[in-house]
């Protein structure tokens, strides 16, 4: 992590860039994350596989993040972020510049923060960063394919986030995101609120998110408001991809940890529907499906430190999906361990370990296939995957 301070020379260079410096009052930080591994996938669409993978235990990435203070305790802050696949090369989120995050806005200390741009909804802001298995288990502890997006795989354009300071140990705040088109306003619009508490060993949170048309608003990296061409953008997980003409996508999600000596203890709870299934201005329906598609799903995780720089983590979740219209319930049993070592504050190596067992119908009408989140679908019930890396934080 570099950070730069205005001296003189630097003052003049950004305020080149900028039109306006504010010596000794400002800093833009430089940042990023790498994280590579070889891995072995049971079965990846029919076949076992042997590879490489970025982004596991945690999304690559770079960024840069800046604050200028404007007095009176108030300051001026930006983040862009982006995501990007260290064995292509190539960028994630869609090929998006800043796929992770873009935002500017004004933060108080008295009154809170205000931000406008691509950014995280709610669930990710108090659920997710209280999840240890989100933050130290990896991608594929992540609920069949991040369907509640506690691993944040999916983010709002053109919004508007308050985050509140914190009270006593409690936060708030909510975020907009303006869908709409000519005629309708509502159309593509997103909005979640959350709080979380903080109190010593303590911590929880919880979130609501509605998103309209989810198809086209939330679960592609590119929302469009065009209606009727049936493209399904919901195709990363047959758990859900034949719900693209759900009108709307529902989610709400609890989490909390405390920790004991050496030891962290979590659970977490996230209810998921996709509404109103029928509604071919938003995707694709060939199932003629109708009602409402239910997930509910439990987890349990736990985070242990052996040394200082030796660490374990087990997660065991389990969804359940009602189904809807001629789709029978399924069930998905995912169990991960994973074990890391720290070399330094700034890079560790580990391995990871996840198998998922599913049962039932999924959303396509056919036997549930196991699915762990950012891999190819298995071609039967079971898939497991194994994988040793690096990461690197600068």
């Amino acid at each position: 992590m570099l950070t730069i301070k205005k001296s003189l020379p630097c003052t003049f260079l950004l305020a080149a860039a900028s039109g306006l410096a504010h010596a000794d009052t400002s800093a833009v930080t430089l940042y990023g994350l790498i994280d590579y591994g070889v891995n072995y996938q049971s079965n990846s669409g029919g076949g076992r596989v042997i590879g490489g993978a970025s982004g596991i235990m945690q999304g690559s990435r770079w960024g840069f993040k800046g604050v200028e203070d404007l007095g009176g305790g108030l300051s001026a802050i930006f983040q862009l972020e982006n995501g990007f696949d260290l064995g292509k090369g190539s960028a994630l989120q869609g090929g998006l510049l800043f796929g992770r995050q873009a935002f500017v806005g004004l933060s108080s200390k008295q009154y809170g923060a205000v931000t406008f741009g691509r950014q995280y909804d709610s669930l990710v802001t108090f659920v997710e960063g209280r999840m240890n298995s989100a933050n130290y288990g990896g991608g594929t502890t992540a609920h069949p394919g991040d369907l509640d997006n506690l691993n944040n795989s999916k983010r709002v354009n053109n919004s508007i986030k308050y985050m509140s300071p914190s009270l006593g140990g409690f936060t708030f705040g909510g975020v907009y995101g303006f869908g709409g088109q000519a005629g309708d306003y509502s159309r593509n619009q997103i909005w979640s609120v959350g709080a979380g508490y903080d109190y010593g060993n303590l911590s929880a949170g919880v979130a609501y998110m509605n998103a309209r048309n989810p198809n086209q608003s939330f679960f592609t990296s590119s929302p469009t408001n065009i209606n009727g061409t049936n493209v399904n953008n919901m195709t990363a997980s047959p758990v859900y991809s034949g719900y693209a003409s759900a009108h709307t996508y529902q989610a709400v999600a609890f989490a909390a940890r405390y920790t004991l000596q050496s030891t962290t203890f979590g659970i977490v709870y996230s209810n998921v529907q996709f509404r109103n299934l029928g509604d071919t201005s938003s995707g694709a329906n060939p199932l003629r499906l109708s009602g409402t598609a239910k997930f509910d799903t439990a987890e349990f995780n736990m985070t242990h430190y052996w040394t200082p720089f030796l660490l374990s983590q087990f997660v065991y979740s389990y969804t359940h999906g009602s189904g809807a219209g001629s789709i029978d319930s399924s069930s998905y049993n995912n169990i991960s361990l994973s074990l890391d070592y720290y070399l330094s504050k700034r890079t560790d190596v580990y391995i990871i370990g996840s198998t998922e067992f599913a049962s039932g119908t999924d959303s396509t009408g056919r036997k549930a296939r196991a699915t762990l989140n950012a891999l190819t679908a298995s071609s039967n019930d079971r898939q497991t995957f194994v994988q040793v890396g690096v990461r690197h934080k600068f």
